[in-house]
């Protein structure tokens, strides 16, 4: 846990304007306030929103969001109120502070309607000021982080579930990769145990058997464009576990089967490298067919930037390749967040992207919680099918998947012996 002092430091490391007494006074006030209060870890309360502050540190964020997220559970959880808050700490801060804050649990209300009435509170708040939601995700990541001191399995699985569901599509619609990535790993581990220690297992021999081949191949890459003449970061790593174990379900395949389970990343100084180093290596190692985007000429609507294209390196195997700029790098990894770092207009209201207009918008619409939770869950699986089986079972497929796919989502055996499907009452072909 970041003592205070090593707090502010962080901060005015990146911001020398920042305002030390707000962050000093949020510290205190903080820790006073949450007292003797334990987590279920047994650790003190106050270390979570310090770890939470500590997490947006990393993002560079400013001096009111810091204070926000160390201050995120005392209306909730202490004596604190709003009121409290705004006197101490300013307007700005009250607002965000609330707008975090956790509704506390209704009995009176069904499991969808808390679901529905946190999410209409927390996308209301969303919509103002993104820092909110900023805020709100790290909160949740170091939740995460410290799910399996949780003794009660059913609230543990409960929370991992509205993770995948809810907080890892937002970090992933608003660019911040890093935070869904973990996000997603650490509910998959909760939710499929075994699948990830099956997938977890396999990587640790694939590891044990290629030796330094990540690294190898990192190397050769980066040769390859030094040559060149250009300056180019290059890192990679094996994809994490979620993500193969989608690839497998959606593909029908064994972890044996599927190719690429590397990832490689090349940054450079800015586009026009980016576009060299992409001819340098097509030249060098043949390109898969059907495994080149250009997401820099047309960004993914969350503003993600990057060249992607999977080749057959010389070692027999294939191999994935992101090549972006150092400013598309922060963008693809933080997202909105990194924006603190390269631009000055960070404040502007949120709510003019697109994806969140569609979101409140069906605030306004929505007749019951149940309207609510499925059409916004819909407005941030935008590049999903979802298909139901005839007991009423949601099955999520890739856009593009056939009734086929669907089939073998819902039993091995099925899709083995499908023979034919009907969507809407007529018949179809299995492939389409």
């Amino acid at each position: 846990m970041l003592r205070q002092y090593e707090l502010v430091e962080k901060v005015r490391s990146y911001d020398p304007e920042a305002d030390e007494d707000l962050l000093n006074k949020a510290y205190v006030f903080s820790m006073k306030a949450h007292g003797t209060q334990l987590r279920a870890s047994g650790d003190p309360y106050f270390s979570h929103p310090i770890e939470v502050a500590g997490l947006l540190t990393d993002l560079k964020l400013d001096d009111e969001t810091i204070a926000t997220a160390i201050l995120h559970d005392t209306i909730e959880d202490t004596l604190a109120t709003p009121e409290h808050i705004e006197k101490l700490f300013g307007a700005n801060v009250a607002r965000l502070v609330d707008g975090v804050t956790k509704l506390s649990k209704i009995e009176a209300l069904t499991e969808n309607e808390r679901a529905a009435e946190n999410l209409r509170k927390f996308l209301l708040a969303m919509s103002d000021d993104i820092r909110v939601l900023l805020v709100k995700l790290a909160d949740r990541l170091h939740n995460m982080r410290t799910l399996h001191f949780i003794k009660n399995e059913e609230k543990r699985r409960r929370i991992a579930r509205e993770t995948m569901d809810i907080y890892a599509p937002l970090a992933e619609r608003i660019g911040m990769y890093e935070f869904m990535k973990e996000m997603q790993t650490l509910a998959f581990r909760e939710l499929e145990p075994e699948a990830y220690a099956s997938i977890t297992k396999r990587l640790e021999q694939l590891q044990e058997g290629g030796g330094d081949r990540i690294a190898r191949i990192s190397s050769g890459v980066k040769m390859l464009l030094s040559r060149a003449g250009l300056d180019a970061e290059v890192t990679g790593r094996e994809k994490h576990p979620y993500s193969i174990w989608r690839k497998m379900a959606e593909r029908h395949i064994s972890f044996e089967q599927l190719s690429d389970v590397m990832a490689f990343r090349a940054i450079l100084p800015d586009t026009e490298s980016c576009y060299q180093a992409l001819g340098i290596i097509h030249q060098r190692w043949p390109m898969v067919p059907g495994r080149f985007k250009d997401y820099i000429s047309t960004p993914k609507r969350n503003g993600y930037r990057s060249l992607h294209t999977s080749v057959i390196h010389n070692e027999k195997v294939r191999i994935e390749i992101q090549i972006r700029s150092r400013e598309m790098h922060a963008q693809a990894e933080y997202g909105y967040a990194a924006h603190w770092a390269y631009k000055a207009d960070i404040h502007e209201p949120v709510a003019q992207t697109a994806w969140i207009q569609d979101l409140v918008e069906i605030l306004e619409h929505a007749e019951s919680p149940e309207e609510l939770l499925e059409h916004t869950r819909m407005a941030m699986y935008q590049d999903r099918i979802f298909a139901f089986t005839p007991k009423g079972e949601l099955i999520q497929l890739p856009k593009g998947a056939t009734p086929v796919d669907f089939a073998y989502a819902v039993h091995t055996n099925l899709g083995d012996q499908a023979v034919g499907a009907k969507v809407r009452h007529k018949s179809r072909s299995l492939c389409g």
